[in-house]
Order: C-alpha cells, then structure tokens, then sequence
C-alpha cells in the first residue's frame, strides 16, 4: 500500500511539473510587446527634392585695362555703388625700354624722310612756278611730302602712347579705368602700387573689380540625375537663404544643364532659377542657398503614414499587416505611389477600414530606482 502512494505521489508531482513548465514556457513566447494599429486616410501629398548651391548676380562684369602698369591711385571701395563711366582706379604707364627705343628710331627715320621730301618738295614747286615741269609731276612730289608728314605723325603718336599711355598726351582713355556697367563693387583684387596686364588676344588681363547689380540675383545649384528628368523650365522654386532664417523667397527655373558632371560618384546637373527678392532684405552675392522644387502633387489620395510599410527580404516588395482578431495579424501585399518622405499614396492593397499594425514599436525601457541602493 505504502509502494502504491509513493508511486501514485511521483506521478502527481511529474505531472504538477510538466503543468508548470508549459505555463513558463507559454508566458515566455508571447510578446511582450502589445501592438497598436493606424488606419488609411485621405489627404495631399508633394513630391519634393532639395537642390543646394548658392545666389550670385545674373551679371557680374570683370573689368580689367587697356594698358598694362601699375596701379596708382584706387578710387572706390568695395561696396560702393557706381555709374557707367565712374572712374575706379588710374595706372601709371612703365613704359618697356625696347619698345621705347623702337618708337624712337621711328620718329628719326620719320623725321628724316619727311626733311627729304621738303626739299624735293620746295625745289619742284620752283620749278613748277616757272612752268618747267608738269602739273602731274608736282603733284606727285606734293603727295610724297604730305605722307612724310603723316608718317612723322603716326610715329610721334605711337611714341606717346608707349611713354604716356595715350596719343596727344591724354590719359582718359587708356590709364583712366572706368566702370563699364552701373551696379555695385562686388571686389577689388588689386592694391595700389600692383602691376597690371592689359587685356588682349593672348592675355585676358588682370581683373581690377567686379561689378554687378544685386537688384538681379539668381540661385545656382545642382541636383541629381535622378530628379533633372522630372524637372521643366519656368517651374516654381522656393529658395531659403542659410544667412536669412524664416524666409522663403520665390524663384521661377530659366536653365537645366544638358551635362552633368560627376561629383562623388554621383552625376550632377546644373540648375539657375531667377529669384524674386523683396526691398526688406538685402542680399549679398555668394549666400548659400536650398531651393525646393516640387515634383508632383496628387489630392486627395488614400495614404498611409511610410514608417508602416515593411518590405520583403527576397522581393523587396512593400507590405502592411492587417489586424485580424486581438493581437493577430496577417500579411497584405501593397502597391504604393507618390511619397513626400512621411506620406506615401495607397493604389491598392489597403481600404480606409482596414487597422495597420505600428510593427516597429519597441517595448518601454524599465528604468529601475536605485535611489535606495545609493544611499545604502
């Protein structure tokens, strides 16, 4: 009897054991986490991208001389606003001694030419006085001695160009640099006392300033090959200025490079939008600048929020889980259209009834306290 209650006390404590360690072992496979769920919902989404760059001047004229020299005096200050015809800065012309020396030996060899053909000149129209030769004759001895005489000119021209910088002894037109266009002196890279090169076929000179009107300001970026299909002129932009906060200003899109170059290993293109500026901010050349360029925009369109989308490992096909009894749920494949990067448009897969589950909410941290233990 004693054998039979031993025996029959085994089997219940096996039994108790094996109740205990499947209701262990239940309670641990179940999530501790309880999902939540979002449903569909109508509303407007836009397809933007971000182009970076900066605002420069439409028009920014380098001017540069006409002679080279140095730099003698500097008439304005960069910043400054200034007219067509403004005088910026006067050279002082070094002459080069070859060059002055050759200009030399022509004004003799023009000199001596011309003193030649006035003594041809006044002994033929003697002679032609007295009717001894022909009129042909004469004037062909006058027209020597008139172009003696222009040469002479022309030499002693050239000459004073190389001394002075000018024919006549005038400077105004060569040393005398003047703005060519109205607007604002953006920089002067030059000081006084620099020398300069003149500007010609085989040179294009030294820059003495810059000038443009910051009335006429446009954004100047670049955006990925990617996105310049899906980009059209006259488009609209909104350009924000990282030197003005809180500020948007309109810019319509005039150029789209037809070549990209590659940048990082990506390819980019070129872009330049007109910006319309207001008179309560002053912009300056070179601020950087995001413009956002809106893509498409659908209204009105069955959307869920793009962090409820999962994706498949094999297909890459993007899917929801659809919440089929309590804390049950079930796969549903999606097909998806236009996102904004929070957004994403529904084509099919998902009604406005249907419960989603939030799949990537993460249990709440426990933070213990351990406020006793310090003080212990």
């Amino acid at each position: 009897m004693k054998k039979f209650f031993k025996i029959l006390l085994l089997v219940f404590l096996i039994a108790a054991l094996g109740f205990s360690g499947k209701y262990i072992i239940d309670s641990n496979s179940k999530s501790p986490i309880v999902f939540t769920t979002e449903k569909a919902f109508k509303t407007s989404i836009e397809e933007k991208t971000v182009a970076t760059g900066k605002v420069i001047p439409e028009d920014e004229v380098a001017i540069k001389p006409q002679i080279s020299g140095i730099i003698e005096k500097i008439y304005v200050e960069e910043g400054v606003p200034v007219k067509t015809g403004d005088l910026i800065a006067k050279i002082k012309v070094v002459p080069n001694e070859q060059s002055l020396n050759s200009a030399r030996g022509r004004v003799r060899n023009a000199q001596i030419v011309l003193n030649n053909s006035k003594i041809e000149f006044d002994r033929n129209k003697a002679l032609f006085d007295k009717g001894v030769i022909s009129s042909r004759d004469f004037n062909t001895i006058e027209l020597q001695y008139n172009q003696a005489k222009q040469d002479l000119s022309n030499s002693q021209s050239d000459l004073q160009i190389i001394r002075k910088g000018s024919a006549g002894g005038s400077s105004t037109a060569n040393t005398n640099i003047r703005a060519t266009v109205s607007g604002t002196i953006l920089e002067i890279p030059v000081k006084e006392g620099d020398q300069v090169i003149e500007s010609n076929n085989f040179n294009e000179g030294t820059t003495i300033a810059k000038i443009a009107d910051l009335n006429k300001m446009i954004f100047e970026g670049k955006v990925d090959e990617a996105e310049v299909n899906k980009l059209k002129i006259d488009m609209p932009l909104k350009v924000s200025l990282g030197a003005i906060r809180d500020k948007e200003f309109d810019a319509k899109l005039k150029f789209i490079a037809p070549k990209g170059n590659e940048e990082q290993g990506a390819v980019q293109f070129k872009i330049e939008g007109e910006v319309f500026l207001d008179k309560s901010h002053f912009i300056r050349a070179g601020y950087s600048a995001n413009a956002s360029i809106v893509l498409d925009t659908k209204n009105d369109v069955l959307a869920i929020k793009e962090a409820l989308l999962q994706f498949d490992k094999e297909t890459e096909g993007p899917y929801v889980e659809i919440k089929v009894g309590e804390q049950e749920f079930e796969r549903k494949d999606v097909e998806i259209g236009l996102s904004d990067g929070i957004n994403v448009e529904i084509l099919s897969g998902v009604t406005e009834d249907d419960e989603i589950k939030v799949w990537n909410k993460t249990e709440p941290v426990k933070i213990e306290d351990k406020g006793d233990e310090d003080e212990e």
